[in-house]
């Protein structure tokens, strides 16, 4: 199934002049092709729509290793305390892809167990993707702050409760961790000192440090509950017996909510090139972009939703998928996936269907650290990072402008 998709999208990617592409195309293709920037090894430089009508074929999957490698072979080694409340669980895979940009302003960040010690309730997974723009030092602030700010928040909104056995209201902590993470960055933006490495916006004239910002989509993973914070155009999705459940909705400035919000607030929404705050930017929330405020507000849409034994996994993805692929495409793949690697594994088994460690002298999983936090590659699992993978490779095939991030997490339970 997951070939078919593959090969149908690459054929429908290639007009029937490319047939006759001149050596030029060709090139500025294998350039602009898959430039993995998440624990992966660089892929040969091959045309990347031949890549893509390729994908399906599993040792093509596992050679490009792009947050999916090998299995790891011999026995399961028993763990104490595995299944979902161990530092293993959920399993989930993660791919960050230039794709046709030049430069990479996306960032994820995975925290397992990153409420530790503040909650009696079992082990919570923080999951988060983030799409900058303008540049990408806010994505990248909020790569490193956005989880601890979340759990500055969440012990707060428990202090004084016995043993933090009381669960908060998540909607609160969210909007806390996002209004915090917000003015850190525009902190930032002001204090900007001329001895620090000069990035992208600083070397305009003037100096355009606060018309950079970022998206964020946030989902904490319980035993029982899945709490998503979203904040511009990035998308969260839960796959629930096989039909997805969107738990979060995009902030464009169109949709009619936002759309009344701006005006209130004494702002346009004008129409170049689609809908844009003032004409410049094609989302209503986001961190950052200090210039367009109170137009452009950080504040996250909240959804707790309760985790049900029919569900088999969220995804988490930047606009550069969500731009081409539907939310019914995304799981289906995720599905095709999942069945291609078998059922969830026992308890019993650490890392089963683990991908490879990186290779000797690589940074935390193959030089991806600057785009990916939190986690070591071979924490992540087989069939997630296949997914994610693919999932990556179609929004490429399907002609996605911008940069690709995916994270996976299986939220099926072990097979006993």
């Amino acid at each position: 199934m997951a070939a078919e998709i593959c090969r149908e999208e690459a054929a429908k990617s290639m007009p029937a002049a490319a047939a006759g592409a001149t050596a030029i195309a060709r090139r500025r293709r294998r350039v602009e092709g898959f430039r993995f920037a998440a624990g992966s090894l660089e892929p040969p430089q091959e045309d990347a729509d031949a890549g893509v009508a390729r994908c399906g074929k599993r040792q093509r999957v596992a050679g490009a290793r792009a947050g999916a490698g090998a299995a790891t072979a011999g026995p399961c080694r028993p763990s104490a305390g595995a299944g979902f409340g161990s530092r293993w669980w959920p399993r989930y895979g993660v791919t960050s892809v230039f794709g046709r940009r030049r430069e990479m302003e996306d960032a994820v960040s995975i925290r397992p167990d990153f409420l530790r010690g503040s909650t009696s309730s079992g082990k919570h997974h923080f999951f988060g993707v983030f799409d900058g723009h303008g540049c990408s030092h806010v994505a990248r602030m909020c790569q490193d702050r956005m989880h601890e700010l979340v759990v500055d928040a969440y012990k707060k909104a428990v202090s004084g409760k016995e043993a933090a056995a009381a669960a908060p209201a998540w909607k609160d902590v969210m909007e806390k961790g996002f209004a915090r993470m917000d003015d850190e960055a525009t902190i930032w933006a002001k204090s900007r000192t001329g001895g620090e490495p000069a990035c992208r916006c600083e070397l305009q004239t003037p100096a355009r440090c606060d018309h950079v910002g970022s998206t964020a989509v946030v989902a904490v993973v319980g035993p029982n509950r899945v709490v998503v914070a979203n904040s511009g155009d990035s998308r969260a999705v839960l796959c629930r017996a096989g039909v997805p459940v969107p738990l979060s909705v995009d902030h464009k400035p169109d949709r009619p909510d936002e759309l009344e919000r701006i005006k209130a607030a004494g702002g346009r929404v004008i129409y170049w090139d689609g809908a844009r705050v003032l004409g410049v930017l094609a989302m209503s929330r986001a961190i950052g972009d200090g210039y367009l405020k109170p137009y452009v507000t950080s504040e996250p849409e909240v959804t707790v939703t309760e985790r049900a034994d029919d569900d088999e996994c969220l995804i988490l993805a930047s606009d550069g998928l969500w731009d081409v692929v539907t939310n019914e495409m995304a799981c289906e793949v995720v599905r095709a996936c999942f069945r291609s690697n078998g059922p969830p594994s026992p308890p019993g088994c650490s890392r089963p269907k683990a991908v490879l460690p990186p290779p000797a002298g690589a940074s935390g999983g193959g030089g991806g650290d600057a785009v990916v936090k939190g986690v070591d590659k071979a924490e992540s699992d087989k069939a997630c990072a296949d997914a994610a993978l693919l999932l990556a490779k179609l929004a490429i095939a399907r002609r996605s402008a911008d940069n690709v991030s995916v994270v996976i997490v299986d939220l099926r339970r072990p097979v006993p």
